[in-house]
């Protein structure tokens, strides 16, 4: 039995055989691309930028001959008018998605079984690597000298099923890496080892050397395109995918220059450079894009500074932001302890493929029908915030925006605006020693002033890798660090991914009783309303050393460039006084962080061996009691009826910027909400709850998830006066009754009734998410209108069988007088970019048509809709090859 049927995987062995030529001065072969593009369209390959020529590479190597000449041409053009397969070498997870991708795999296991099939044969073709670093919530804070041991130990007992599961996957399926929790973030992890930038491929002629690209379920693995890696962000169905040795189905995406110039000011950190580019190509309308970085300003960046702009991509919407291969990209391997055979190879590879960047990051030759032009030396200081992470506040401004103002400091009492949570964590910032290194810097010159952080302060350290701790050791920082309560708490995403972990209660006591405004400021890339932590009423992005300062300020009222944080002997400390000098930063740098510690760390982590797949019995063995691991419906419920898209009831009518936190939260499970209630049940004590996204390998915890966020505004809910109401709030059609999210899909779910979310611009932005698309499509969520869609959102409503429809340009459900009582008919028949049509019948008896664009955009897409999602596809795909169809469970 195959895996998956012919017509979706690629050969093991290279199919293009005529464009395979030897590598010079190595013992591998490459296949030349360039002269592959030259034949059918002489001239085009110096034209090309790097995303086409990665491709192009990509398809000379994989792609199906007979369609390579049509695929290869649509790059040497520059057009987007027909599908191309692209075949990343590998799929990084976290555990969150990645156990949720295993946790369907394994189910598919279980049908595969059932029919006669043999379940081992289903492994991921692919190669995945899984990091366990979205589980460890911060429940004890930095000023505890043993707080990384007890978060360890909290996390532990709190996902025992969930660890049990993915260490069973570890032995059960072939072609699965597993680190286990404790080591670090996934993207700072990929960054600083586990990406080789040139592949290497063994076979019966040898060896191939290609480009090292990847897709994550995480919207931020494009951190490493910093090393000239494409890597995009996918959700967890479109990750299971490519785990299973389909092609990624793409159209050649818009591909835009960035021209960065001029140098940094002093005292500019590079989260101040990233907050004021997203603000930057948010404006510029970079959704979906992939972007090159390119002028004489990418020469004053480090790799750290690199990556920490890339990193960022999801928050300006763009799909990738690469940076090419170069001397700097050398030094940085070297850096990070890799090999130096393996060095070399990157040089030799990158000058033979036409991948090597010259001075400021330059292609010779490119040419870009966009380019835009960003001034570093423009750059300021800055937060971002709050609610989005595009909305840049320079902190010069501060009291021109109404956020710095005066406020009663009242002893024993917390302050208006009281910073509750300050968190130097998030591999954007710890991955790049520059500002890990002036964070510790800041916190020095406080120590020595004898300044401290405010008592109400949960303050917090969270390196995305160990290298950091062993540099900030080397530099002589981290004692500084822990003494004003940033102590090392967990080498995992915490507060970033919103677990922030529990407040002192009689913090969470005042703020409730008092109804304070209370925030959050963390050196994180996510600031959504209600992300950071319920009390957090809004959250604040800033640089590493910024983050200890308003830890000294102790609220987001302070005015951190010209507010007295502490006198001294008569003196007044601000926090010119505090912040330290470039030079300073640079020469600890230089000094401080050695490729010895980056070995140290990854050797022995890279050294374990991995479980044969056959040392475990091949299908799992479901806890009934477990509310983290449970054999996923993929035939029950809302799945296995047919989609009619006709009378469809709005669940939701939602506002622009709705987020995937809004559709399926990820930070703790409050005691009162849907999901709690049902924990309770479970017999689960409420310490243990644990954050939403822990347990998204249960759909019955998940899908109780559902549109959860308190922040949500559903436009169907309003008050007396005509207002919107903030909560997790439905009304029930045609009752017209308001009631709680969850109750009122339990209700349809039980009447049967199809449903529908009409909405606004950006739907789905923010992390990339599968329970955002799964939990609306379990609530009986057929189709969703908007006026435009984040493009991973889009995909996993695809691959759960949720039709994306799109207003055409000028119509919005305002202008359509929308208020969700109507019923909802779509009409067509769905097809790429076709245009249906959405018929609302209103209570008055008026009934109105509105043309609306089908968003399903490649064949691959309709493919596996019509299938009713793509764990229905690869269902299908299997058993037709091995055993007789499904005819009663597939229907």
């Amino acid at each position: 039995m195959s895996v998956a049927p012919a017509a979706t995987i690629a050969a093991a062995a290279p199919v293009n055989a005529a464009w395979r030529r030897p590598l010079p001065g190595t013992d591998l072969d490459w296949f030349d691309a360039r002269a592959a593009v030259e034949a059918l369209r002489p001239g085009a390959w110096t034209r090309m930028p790097y995303t086409a020529r990665v491709h192009a590479e990509n398809l000379v190597r994989r792609c199906d001959p007979v369609l390579l000449e049509a695929c290869l041409l649509q790059l040497a053009d520059g057009l987007s008018e027909r599908d191309f397969p692209w075949y990343p070498a590998r799929v990084v997870c976290h555990d969150i998605l990645g156990q949720t991708a295993l946790v369907d795999l394994a189910g598919l296991r279980d049908a595969i079984a059932a029919r006669g099939g043999d379940p081992s044969q289903v492994n991921p073709v692919v190669p995945v690597q899984l990091i366990v670093d979205h589980s460890l919530a911060v429940e004890c804070g930095g000023d505890d000298p043993a707080a990384f041991d007890k978060n360890r130990a909290i996390e532990d007992r709190r996902n025992e099923d969930r660890f049990h599961f993915i260490d069973w996957c570890r032995r059960a399926f072939r072609n699965v890496e597993v680190i286990p929790p404790g080591n670090g973030i996934m993207h700072q992890i990929n960054l600083e080892r586990m990406s080789p930038v040139v592949q290497v491929e063994r076979d019966a002629g040898g060896g191939i050397a290609y480009p090292d690209t990847c897709v994550g379920t995480d919207s931020h693995t494009p951190h490493v395109d910093a090393l000239g890696v494409i890597a995009v962000g996918v959700g967890g169905l479109e990750a299971e995918s490519v785990m299973l040795g389909r092609a990624s189905w793409m159209r050649l995406p818009e591909i835009v220059g960035v021209e960065l110039t001029g140098r940094r000011r002093p005292g500019i950190t590079a989260t101040d450079l990233v907050l004021a580019l997203t603000e930057f190509l948010r404006r510029e309308k970079v959704v979906g894009a992939y972007l090159e970085c390119f002028g004489d300003g990418v020469a004053g960046l480090t790799l750290g500074d690199r990556a920490t702009i890339a990193n960022m991509a999801p928050e300006y919407g763009a799909t990738a932001a690469l940076f090419g291969i170069d001397e700097q990209t050398l030094a940085y391997l070297r850096l990070t302890g890799r090999a130096d055979d393996q060095v070399r190879l990157v040089e030799t590879y990158a000058k033979a493929a036409g991948l090597w960047s010259g001075v400021g990051g330059t292609l010779d030759g490119v040419t870009y029908r966009r380019v835009l032009r960003f001034d570093i030396g423009a750059v300021e200081r800055a937060l971002a915030g709050p609610s989005n992470p595009h909305r840049r506040l320079p902190t010069a401004m501060l009291r021109e925006r109404g956020i710095a103002a005066p406020w009663v400091d009242e002893p024993g009492r917390l302050p208006d605006g009281a910073v509750i949570i300050a968190a130097i964590t998030s591999c954007t910032n710890t991955s790049n020693p520059r500002n890990v290194i002036a964070a510790g810097l800041l916190a020095r010159s406080a120590r020595r002033l004898g300044l401290v952080r405010k008592p109400w302060v949960k303050s917090s350290l969270a390196p995305g890798s160990r290298a950091v701790t062993l540099y900030l050791e080397e530099a002589g920082l981290l004692a500084d660090l822990e003494a004003l309560g940033f102590g090392v708490v967990a080498y995992a995403c915490t507060s970033c991914n919103g677990m922030s972990g529990a407040l002192d209660p009689a913090i969470e006591r005042e703020i409730v009783e008092r109804d304070l405004y209370a925030t959050a400021v963390l050196s994180g890339n996510r600031n959504f309303d209600g992300r950071i932590h319920p009390r957090a009423r809004q959250a604040f992005l800033a640089s590493p050393p910024l983050v200890v300062a308003y830890a000294l300020a102790g609220t987001i009222r302070f005015d951190i460039e010209r507010d007295v944080l502490g006198v001294v002997d008569g003196r007044e400390i601000r926090l010119q006084d505090l912040w330290p000098d470039d030079e300073e930063i640079d020469a600890l740098v230089r000094r401080c962080v050695k490729p010895a510690q980056f070995r140290r760390v990854y050797d022995p982590m890279f050294a374990i061996a991995p479980a044969a797949a056959d040392a475990t019995e091949p299908l799992y063995d479901w806890r009934p009691r477990s509310t983290y691991i449970r054999r996923p419906p993929y035939w029950e419920g809302a799945l296995a009826g047919a989609r009619t898209l006709r009378g469809l009831r709005a669940l939701a009518v939602l506002p622009d910027n709705i987020t995937t936190d809004h559709l399926s939260p990820s930070n703790a499970i409050e005691v009162e909400s849907a999901a709690g209630e049902y924990l309770a049940r479970m017999g689960v004590p409420a310490e243990d709850f644990n954050s939403y996204a822990t347990h998204r390998g249960d759909h019955l915890t998940a899908q109780r998830a559902t549109f959860a966020n308190p922040t949500l505004r559903n436009e169907m809910v309003r008050d007396a006066s005509g207002e919107v109401i903030a909560g997790s709030l439905a009304r029930l059609e045609p009752d017209g009754t308001v009631m709680r999210m969850w109750e009122a899909i339990e209700t349809y779910l039980a009447r049967r009734q199809p449903l529908i979310v009409i909405a606004g611009a950006d739907y789905g932005q923010g992390s990339s998410r599968d329970w955002a698309a799964k939990g609306v499509r379990l609530a009986g969520v057929e189709a969703i209108v908007a006026e435009g869609f984040e493009r991973i959102h889009r995909t996993n409503l695809i691959g759960m069988g949720v039709l994306p429809l799109e207003f055409l340009p000028g119509t919005t459900r305002r202008t359509l007088g929308i208020d969700g009582s109507e019923r909802f008919d779509v009409l067509g028949t769905a097809a790429p970019r076709t245009v249906m049509t959405l018929v609302l019948h209103r209570r008055d008896g008026v009934r109105t048509e509105v043309p609306v664009r089908c968003r399903l955009d490649t064949a691959e897409e309709l493919s596996i809709y019509q299938a009713g999602g793509v764990l229905q596809r690869f269902a299908q795909d299997f058993l037709a090859t091995a055993v007789p169809p499904m005819t009663e469970a597939m229907t």
